[in-house]
């Protein structure tokens, strides 16, 4: 049948008794499969990763200024990645270094969620904030 009418003939599932087929243009098909394919891509949401850096000892002009840059991020709708890098011998100062991020957090908590708090890895000390939904 399928020759008669210039198709192909697909086999949809061969694990049901018996094999299910169709009768259609294999390549139509195809480019139809790849169409879908597009489409749930395009309707998936890719999530940004910002980050704001800071010194153990950052003065508070600047802790203001990467503030208002968190926020703005955050607005956006991208997820915030906060942290603390620890230079030589500045890795004593992990509670300064602690302090600091859960006051950022305290100071966007109108704008997004504290996904981890604040984590030592390394010379970091990494804390995630994710985006409050509107």
């Amino acid at each position: 049948m399928a020759d008669e009418q210039g198709l192909d003939l697909v086999e949809i599932s061969a694990k049901a008794n018996p094999p299910v087929c169709k009768v259609i243009d294999y390549n139509k098909f195809l480019y139809e499969q790849k169409k879908r394919q597009k489409e749930i891509k395009k309707k998936a949401q890719k999530v940004v990763v910002k980050e704001v850096r800071f010194g153990p000892n950052t003065d508070d002009h600047d802790y203001e200024f990467k503030k208002n840059h968190a926020i703005k991020f955050l607005k956006d709708g991208a997820k915030l990645k906060a942290f603390v890098f620890f230079k030589g011998r500045s890795i004593l100062f992990k509670d300064q270094g602690r302090i600091l991020l859960l006051r950022l957090a305290q100071d966007v908590e109108d704008y997004g969620t504290v996904e981890q708090m604040p984590k030592l890895e390394g010379k970091r000390m990494i804390m995630f904030i994710a985006p409050k939904k509107n």
